[in-house]
């Protein structure tokens, strides 16, 4: 496994997209250990046991925080969030700052299947 975590997290409207996403690219994201809020990691280790998951709380229930915690101590090397931009999200403030915590500390922030595509194959490059 090479150093760092790959952080996941999905609004729930975007669950299934991540869940598709992490399937296809299960080989690359082996190589690393993975965090996820709550019920993404549930979801996403169902359907990829093979995964070294780490699951936190949910978002709403400070699961945000815990990732942007591990952002600022330097652990987490890139962050995929399926962002659900159509619905209203009651712990939006959290989601912000994990946001501004992952820009601040420049990592891949990937927040839909488009750049999730590149930020994955820059882990994969990494050989």
């Amino acid at each position: 496994m090479s150093d760092g975590l790959v952080g996941l997290v999905a609004h729930d409207e975007k669950k299934d997209e991540m869940v598709d996403w992490a399937v296809m690219h299960r080989s690359t994201l082996a190589r690393f250990g993975i965090v996820a809020t709550g019920t993404t990691g549930g979801r996403v280790l169902e359907a990829c046991p093979e995964l070294n998951i780490t699951r936190l709380k949910s978002g709403p229930l400070g699961g945000d925080q815990q990732i942007g915690a591990l952002i600022a101590e330097g652990r987490i090397k890139a962050l995929i969030f399926f962002v659900d931009p159509l619905t209203a999200q009651p712990h939006d403030v959290d989601v912000k700052a994990l946001m501004r915590v992952a820009l601040v500390y420049d990592i891949p922030i990937a927040l839909n299947p488009a750049t999730a595509e590149m930020v994955i194959a820059g882990l994969r490059a990494e050989g």
